[in-house]
This record gives C-alpha cells, sequence and structure tokens, in this order.
C-alpha cells in the first residue's frame, strides 16, 4: 500500500492505526513506523536500516513488526509499477 507519506503494511493484523513505512537506500531497505494513536513516533523514530534491526534482536526488541520479506515484496512491485 502506499499513501502520501509512502510505502507502507500493516505490521499488526487487524491494527490499521499501525503502519511500517519501508524505502530502499543504495545501501538497504529501512523501516519507519507510523501510529495514528501517536503520531509523534513517526518524528521521534527516524528511519532504521534493516542491518540494525537484526543486530537489536539480541535486546529483545518488537523485530518481527520489522518484516523483510513483505518489504522486499512491497519495494519490488512499486518498481515494477514504475516500469
Amino acid at each position: 500500500m502506499q499513501d502520501e507519506k509512502g510505502l507502507f503494511y500493516y505490521p499488526v493484523l487487524g491494527n490499521k492505526k499501525l503502519k511500517m513505512y519501508v524505502r530502499l537506500t543504495p545501501e538497504e531497505v529501512e523501516f519507519r513506523p507510523f501510529d495514528d494513536d501517536d503520531p509523534s513516533l513517526w518524528d521521534e523514530h527516524g528511519w532504521v536500516p534493516y542491518s540494525a534491526i537484526l543486530e537489536a534482536k539480541k535486546f529483545n526488541i518488537p523485530a518481527h513488526l520489522y518484516d523483510i520479506e513483505i518489504a522486499i515484496r512491497l519495494l519490488r512491485d512499486a518498481i515494477e509499477d514504475q516500469e
């Protein structure tokens, strides 16, 4: 899905208020959450590279919210739509 902020998916089934945005940089895929109930999360969180998410898994972050397979699929579809 896409809106004015970019490509996103819903990381929690049934919760349409939480969105996970994805983008592709020259280095890797990055993620950024947005929560309708807490819009300040967007400014506070910033873009997070997937490599940092993998590293942070050691510290029990909610890594399941950052789904690389969904992100790759969204990005691939967006690129194909541009062609």
